[in-house]
């Protein structure tokens, strides 16, 4: 294991219930073959404690005033940069390993991932990561990864597993109720993932009747919970599941895994995600066009201003130098094969005052 890397107080994983057959396209050695990272980068949930924090981010979620949501225009602009050390950063470097503490992701592909050769966390929002840690530190080594479910990174930064979050976390306007966020660092859009022989066309009426997969607490789920074309999406609907996450689940890859197990017909989520998993499954392929326009952010604790202040000002020079800007060059390394025609990352959108 990377030695920046953490898993204190970590559970293993639910295991998936065996199937009885491999069904879609190939059986065991297609499945073998197309799960080769699968099985090497599992990803291990959080504590009791961040489940539970999880638990009631969700209900406030559930629970918005909808007029909180129709004021809220332009919720990716964030705070003014600066490069002053606040509270929060203060405290991060007067710990005692003078580590930064980012939940991440490690086992989406080209994201953030595990490589198998090497062990190691890599991918376009692991380098982000780590040029945050070298700013407010001053060596992009003096980090500490912990892995989190996509329902549990809001939990993660309210009971400070974490200082940040970067986990392809789109910015919206329920979630800026309970989080901070930086300035948006990468556009994506909401698609359609399906076998090529599949009869789903994209987000559209091919979808009434087929079981769709999305992670819980992402925002796939609540675009399907507002119009999901007849689609089965939620667990509570599906006869034929023995098991409680067979549509939504706790990572996006375990959509794939159960997409090539026959188990779900489609996968809804961030097309950026979706070009990832393509990529390891030659058999699937993105189906229709984006259908939302959204942006990830870097997430930390609701009030910690400072911390947020520090990482726009990082990102001023991450986005800085056009074509051979550390925006680019980790996008040309990690996404540009599966995302191709992207010549810029999003203009950065400042709060009034």
């Amino acid at each position: 294991m990377d030695p920046t890397d953490s898993m204190d107080g970590l559970r293993p994983p639910r295991r998936l219930r065996p199937p009885g057959r491999l069904r879609g396209w190939g059986g065991v050695s297609a499945m073998a073959g197309a799960c080769v990272l699968t099985a090497s980068l599992t990803l291990l949930p959080l504590s009791h404690t961040v489940d539970e924090g999880s638990r009631k981010s969700a209900q406030r979620i559930a629970t918005a005033v909808p007029a909180q949501a129709e004021e809220c225009e332009t919720p990716e602009a964030s705070l003014e940069p600066s490069g002053a050390d606040g509270p929060t950063i203060q405290k991060i470097k007067a710990r005692e390993n003078r580590k930064l503490i980012v939940g991440v992701d490690q086992n989406s592909y080209r994201w953030g991932y595990r490589d198998p050769a090497t062990g190691k966390l890599e991918g376009f929002d692991i380098d982000l990561a780590r040029a945050i840690a070298k700013d407010i530190l001053g060596d992009p080594d003096d980090i500490i990864f912990r892995a989190i479910p996509t329902n549990q990174r809001i939990g993660a930064l309210e009971n400070g597993t974490v200082d940040l979050v970067v986990r392809t976390m789109t910015i919206n306007c329920d979630r800026i109720q309970q989080v901070a966020f930086s300035t948006a660092y990468f556009q994506a859009g909401q698609q359609v993932l399906a076998p090529r022989n599949s009869p789903v066309t994209g987000y559209n009426a091919s979808l009434a009747g087929k079981r769709v997969c999305t992670a819980e607490g992402s925002t796939a789920y609540e675009e399907l919970k507002k119009k999901s074309y007849g689609a089965v999406f939620k667990d509570e609907h599906d006869e034929q599941a023995s098991d409680e996450d067979r549509l939504t689940v706790p990572n996006q890859l375990d959509c794939l895994v159960r997409l090539q197990l026959g188990e779900v017909d489609a996968v809804v989520t961030d097309n950026a995600l979706a070009a990832g998993q393509a990529a390891q499954d030659p058999a699937v392929k993105l189906r229709g066009k984006p259908f939302t326009t959204e942006y990830y952010g870097v997430a930390a604790k609701l009030g910690n201003d400072d911390l947020i202040r520090r990482v726009n000002k990082v990102l001023v020079g991450y986005r800085a130098g056009g074509a051979n800007s550390p925006w680019m060059t980790s996008y040309k390394k990690w996404l540009e094969a599966g995302l191709p025609g992207i010549t810029a990352p999003p203009t950065a959108r400042y709060k009034n005052g």
